[in-house]
C-alpha cells in the first residue's frame, strides 16, 4: 500500500526542549529558542527536526481519525498500528523528498523572559550605597587594574577613594561590561594566591577558571564581596545589602544588569516581547556561520508492506475519518494526494 502525503511550508526546527514522545511536563517543556540559549557555548538549541518513523506513525493515526499524542495511542491495548510497529523496519517504509529553504522568522516571547541588560523607569543615583562615607572605598575595588587588585586581595591595601569611578549605576554596569571584556590571565603565582584567598572564603560560590586560566571579573566581583566584610568593621553596611546579605544583582562571579538595575530604577524589569531566530557559531577552519529557520516543502510516500485485505480496510477507515488538510510538523499543511 502507497500513501502519497504533499507537503507544504512546514517548519524543520523544534523550540522546545524534551520530547513529544512523553507526558507534558507540569511546568511545560523549556523554551530553547531566544538569543541567549540559541547561542550558549554548553547546549545545542539549535534543534534540526526531521522527518522520523514516528512523523509517519503519527500522520497514519491521525489520517484513521485518531488526535491523540503517539505515545498516548501507542499504550491503548487496541492500538491499530501494534503489530505493524512490532516489526517496523518489515512493514513499514517512507521516503522524504523535501525542498529545504531558510528564512529570517521573529517569535514572540510570552513566557515572561525579562531582557538581560536592559531597565526601565528613571535612574535613583541617591541610594545610600552610592552616597554613603564608604561608597568611594567600596566601589573602588573596580577601578583598580589587575595588578593593584591582587595586591588589594593578598596584602589588604586601602582602596584609594580618588580612584576615578563615577558613583552612579549605569557607571557601575559600564565597568563591569569593560572588565568582562578583559583577557584571562595565567593561574599562577601572585595572581593563583590570590584567588585561593577568594576560593578560601566564598568556596564553591567563586568559580574564576576557564580552561585553565583566570577570568578577571570573578576576581573583581568576589573583591567587592570582601571589601564589603572589610568595611563592615568601619562603617554600617547594612545599606549595600539585600535581605539575603547579598549585593544585589552581583554574585561572586558575574553581573547581571537586569537585577542591579531593578533596585536603582523606578520600573520594573524590561520584559523580552521576542528575537530572531538565528544562532552564530565560529567553526574552525570555516569561521562565522549564522543559522536560521528551516522551512521544507515536498512530498513524504508512505510504503505499508500489509496484505490487499488489510490495505483494504485502512483505505475505507482513512475515507470514513474524512480527513482533508492537516498539520505536518510546526506550521507546516500537508493532504493526501494519492492513495495506491
Amino acid at each position: 500500500m502507497n500513501i502519497r502525503i504533499n507537503y507544504d511550508s512546514c517548519w524543520r526546527n523544534s523550540f522546545l526542549a524534551g520530547s513529544n514522545n512523553e507526558p507534558l511536563p507540569k511546568k511545560g517543556r523549556k523554551f530553547v529558542a531566544s538569543i541567549t540559549e540559541l547561542n550558549s557555548k554548553k547546549q545545542n538549541n539549535y534543534r534540526n527536526q526531521e522527518i522520523t518513523h514516528d512523523t509517519v506513525m503519527g500522520i497514519l493515526n491521525r489520517l484513521i481519525g485518531d488526535q491523540r499524542k503517539l505515545y498516548q495511542s501507542r499504550q491503548d491495548k487496541n492500538y491499530y498500528f501494534a503489530e505493524l510497529e512490532l516489526y517496523k523496519d518489515k512493514y513499514i517504509h517512507f521516503d522524504d523528498n523535501p525542498e529545504i529553504t531558510n528564512e529570517m522568522t521573529y517569535l514572540r516571547n510570552i513566557s515572561g523572559s525579562t531582557d538581560q541588560n536592559s531597565f526601565t523607569g528613571m535612574i535613583r543615583t541617591n541610594h545610600p550605597i552610592f552616597t554613603s562615607d564608604y561608597s568611594k572605598q567600596f566601589w573602588g575595588v573596580l577601578a583598580l587594574t589587575f595588578d593593584q587588585l591582587v595586591d588589594f586581595i593578598i596584602n589588604d591595601t586601602e582602596v584609594n577613594e580618588k580612584q576615578e569611578l563615577n558613583l552612579d549605576p549605569l557607571a557601575i554596569i559600564a565597568q563591569f561590561a569593560a572588565i568582562e571584556k578583559a583577557k584571562a590571565v595565567s593561574y599562577a603565582g601572585k595572581e593563583k594566591q590570590a584567588a585561593e584567598i577568594l576560593k578560601s572564603k566564598f568556596q564553591d560560590e567563586f568559580k574564576p577558571l576557564y580552561d585553565g586560566k583566570l577570568k578577571q571579573l570573578p576576581m573583581y566581583c568576589a573583591a567587592l564581596y570582601l571589601q564589603l566584610e572589610r568595611l563592615a568593621t568601619k562603617f554600617d553596611m547594612a545599606a549595600a545589602k539585600s535581605k539575603a546579605g547579598k549585593i544585589t544583582g552581583i554574585s561572586k562571579n558575574n553581573c547581571t544588569a537586569k537585577d542591579f538595575m531593578a533596585n536603582y530604577t523606578t520600573g520594573r524589569k524590561k520584559p523580552i516581547y521576542g528575537n530572531p531566530y538565528i544562532q552564530t557559531k565560529y567553526i574552525k577552519g570555516v569561521g562565522k556561520v549564522e543559522s536560521t529557520l528551516q522551512k521544507a516543502s515536498g512530498v513524504l510516500e508512505i510504503t505499508l508492506n500489509i496484505s490487499p485485505e488489510k490495505a483494504q480496510e485502512l483505505k475505507q477507515m482513512i475515507a470514513n475519518a474524512g480527513v482533508s488538510a492537516f498539520p505536518l510538523g510546526k506550521k507546516g499543511l500537508a493532504y493526501v494526494s494519492r492513495i495506491r
